[in-house]
């Protein structure tokens, strides 16, 4: 018994020092701001929880932003007391340092990590941690500049390619093919290509103007809103419901409810275009077609909302700067136009005279409703899944197989 008593008093001289020593250990408070939609933070988040895992010292603070408002709030006080602006994600605030991004373990999470074991180091020896490094001696990411984009990372391609497929699917749109394709219809009576082209390029020109300021529109909107989850489900759930109805429109067009021109509409947008035509004057004429691009987009505003509301809800869970936003909605603009001026170079190439038709109206609806349903879908389910651009590229693929499948059961029942 006495034995037993010794061993156990030896054991414990042994323990109860590095007991207290291990309690006595400063410990580094690492707080963690992530977002479910940024491909870099669902990369960041095994390598932190394994740092943490790995260094007793540490203590993990996870605030993911896109469920909570309150996270939102502490990342841009916690932010704005370092002098930083918390304007992307990841983000890695300890020891008075502020850390934005991530590549790999080997090159960001090295240097955190290095980071990390240097403020403990200095807390252990009772002295203040050293100024963090500037950004050039972060190990640096793969960026590059260009045209319009700015600096764009490039191991995060998705977003360029998901904004050229949603545009270019977004210019076939019905709306507006049919408002553009009247009044290039109209004009092929003139015969006269300078005007044809004047006419036709002010027009595609200024609708692609408004249509950035409706963007910018419900771009503000989300950004008002937050991160928070419940406004992704909103945004999915009417992207949904838009895409429903352009799907019924197909096989019942025109009743019920349609995302269409109204008919009560049309006629005063066809005597614009009239008296457009019989302008006498340059800048009666280029008045008259800035101010028909701006009333006929406005009757286009719900047949065109579903692919804008859907692609700036994505981009405002991107996490860019403001420039950069703006920058996108500039790039998806001008893919919008691109087709719309192919066509106006068409016709003033051929004088040739052509309407859409209703066949071609419908197969339209039924291509950006597919497109629009899995979009929403996504935004409902797995919002983080619209950075891969395999998804987009197989929405897209699914929606124009739709479409062909569509167009050729009609044209053979029709034969």
């Amino acid at each position: 018994m006495k034995r037993l008593l010794f061993l156990s008093l030896l054991v414990a001289s042994w323990l109860l020092p590095a007991t207290a020593v291990a309690a006595a250990a400063p410990k580094v408070d690492l707080h963690f701001f992530w977002s479910q939609t940024c491909p870099h933070c669902q990369d960041a988040l095994p390598f932190v929880q394994e740092l943490a895992a790995r260094h007793a010292w540490l203590r993990l603070h996870s605030h993911e932003l896109t469920a909570s408002r309150a996270n939102v709030q502490r990342y841009v006080e916690m932010a704005g007391a370092l002098g930083q602006q918390a304007k992307s994600v990841p983000g890695f605030i300890f020891c008075g340092e502020m850390h934005v991004g991530y590549d790999s373990p080997a090159g960001v999470g090295r240097f955190l990590e290095q980071r990390l074991l240097a403020c403990h180091d200095a807390l252990t020896a009772g002295a203040v941690p050293a100024p963090a490094p500037t950004p050039k001696d972060v190990a640096p990411g793969a960026e590059v500049s260009l045209p319009v984009l700015g600096t764009v990372d490039v191991a995060n391609w998705s977003l360029p390619l998901v904004t050229m497929v949603i545009a270019g699917l977004d210019a076939f749109n019905p709306c507006a093919f049919f408002v553009l394709l009247f009044l290039l219809s109209l004009l092929t009576h003139e015969r006269t290509r300078t005007r044809m082209l004047v006419i036709g390029g002010v027009f595609v020109l200024f609708s692609g103007l408004v249509y950035f300021l409706l963007m910018s529109a419900w771009l503000n909107v989300f950004l008002i809103a937050g991160e928070l989850r419940l406004v992704t489900l909103a945004a999915g759930l009417l992207a949904v419901g838009m895409a429903l109805v352009n799907i019924k429109d197909y096989v019942w067009f025109k009743r019920g409810i349609s995302l269409s021109i109204p008919e009560r509409a049309k006629p005063r947008l066809f005597e614009r275009m009239r008296r457009l035509l019989r302008a006498d004057s340059w800048p009666v004429m280029l008045a008259g077609a800035v101010t028909l691009a701006i009333v006929a987009n406005s009757y286009e505003a719900l047949c065109t909302a579903g692919f804008p509301m859907v692609y700036t809800r994505l981009l405002t869970l991107q996490q860019l700067p403001t420039s950069g936003y703006y920058a996108y909605l500039a790039f998806y603009n001008l893919v919008y136009v691109l087709p719309l001026m192919l066509i106006v170079l068409g016709y003033v190439y051929t004088l040739g005279s052509r309407k859409l038709s209703e066949l071609e109206g419908r197969v339209l609806k039924l291509v950006s409703g597919v497109m629009m349903l899995g979009l929403g879908g996504v935004l409902l389910f797995a919002p983080e899944g619209l950075n891969n651009p395999l998804l987009a590229l197989a929405l897209l693929f699914l929606a124009v197989a739709a479409g062909a499948f569509a167009w050729w059961r009609e044209r053979r029942a029709g034969e």
